[in-house]
Formats: C-alpha cells, structure tokens, sequence
C-alpha cells in the first residue's frame, strides 16, 4: 500500500518510536477500502460481506461522530504508510467498558509487533484518559497468533462462544477475552516505571 509522503506533519494522536495512530480522513478511504478485500484479512476478522466505497466513506464519517467509538489508523514513523486500524467501540460510561479491535492489512507487516504496539497504545488510552474498567474482544479460535499476542498483553479467556462463525464450509469458535484496568497498570505500568 504505497503511499506518497505530505510535505506537512501528519496529526498523531499516539505513537511509539517504530509507529502512531491518527483518526481517519476521508481521503483515507482510498488507502483503507481495498484491504477490505484481502482475502487472509477477510477470513481472520471472519468479514462475511462485501462493501462498496460510499458504504465505507458513510462508515467512517458515522464513527468520526459517534462517541461511543474511538477508531484510528496504524502508520509507519518511518515513512506514513497505513498498514492497519484499531479500534475502541461500544464504550459504556456507566459500565466504563468497551469492546476492542485491531487489523494489521497485510502479511508483510504481521508478525513484527506493530498489533501489539498499536494495542498497548490505545489500551494505555482508553484506561488512562477513557476511564475505562474493562476492555474486551472477540478472536476466533483458528487465529491462535492473535490469542498468543492478546495473552501476552494480558487479556484473560473468559468463554468460548460455540460455532459462532460460518465461513469457507466450516464452523468456528469464537473466544471471549478481556482486560482490566488493575491488570493493565500492575502488567503495563510496572514495566514503564522499571524502564525509566
């Protein structure tokens, strides 16, 4: 997904040293619609359907305006390439609770450490300016590289929900996991403080 580099300094809401996540752009539809159909990305998000490009440009102008979601792009430091997005959805004030989700596009930029980056970013966000409790997520069995990334960072198994997913002739599992905000700062917090 090359991308031509803007003469001027890209807005990054967060960021490490190798990336930075930034809130999307309409003109970023262009960059953003064709993963949609990278077929090993369809079958990991278990995406089921089709989208045309005004689906996707409505999609991102209603989450710019929904405050109950918070979704950002993945770039390159080094060079402003998007390779994913991650977002914070179905944030509840009174629960202080959301569901979590995260794509790295394609196969030359997984495995590298980019998601888990990119995770801890916007995990270090919701908890420490969203007020959040509990963050959660959904991966379905099969993608046992995102179950050792989201284990690592700390989340929890909570339940399996029984062929959840029907794709390519099968059904799949569908793992429930989540995260606390003590378990966070006592796994995240505590290795910033022994950094410094």
């Amino acid at each position: 997904m090359p991308q031509p580099k803007s003469s001027h300094r890209i807005p990054r809401l967060l960021e490490t040293q190798r990336i930075y996540l930034r809130p999307f752009e309409i003109t970023d539809v262009d960059v953003y619609f064709p993963g949609l159909f990278d077929a090993e990305m369809r079958r990991l998000t278990g995406t089921q359907n089709s989208f045309t490009r005004t689906q996707v440009e409505r999609y991102i102008e209603n989450a710019a305006q929904d405050d109950s979601r918070l979704m950002l792009l993945i770039a390159l430091q080094e060079n402003d390439q998007i390779i994913g997005d991650v977002v914070l959805m179905d944030m509840h004030a009174k629960n202080r609770s959301a569901h979590i989700r995260i794509a790295i596009d394609q196969a030359e930029h997984q495995g590298k450490g980019y998601g888990s980056e990119a995770l801890l970013l916007m995990l270090d966000y919701g908890f420490g300016i969203c007020n959040l409790h509990r963050v959660e997520l959904e991966v379905y069995a099969f993608n046992e590289r995102a179950i050792r990334t989201y284990e690592k960072l700390g989340f929890q198994r909570e339940g399996v929900k029984r062929d959840a997913l029907y794709y390519n002739h099968q059904y799949h599992d569908s793992i429930q996991m989540s995260l606390l905000e003590d378990e966070f700062r006592q796994r995240h917090m505590d290795d910033q403080a022994g950094n410094n």
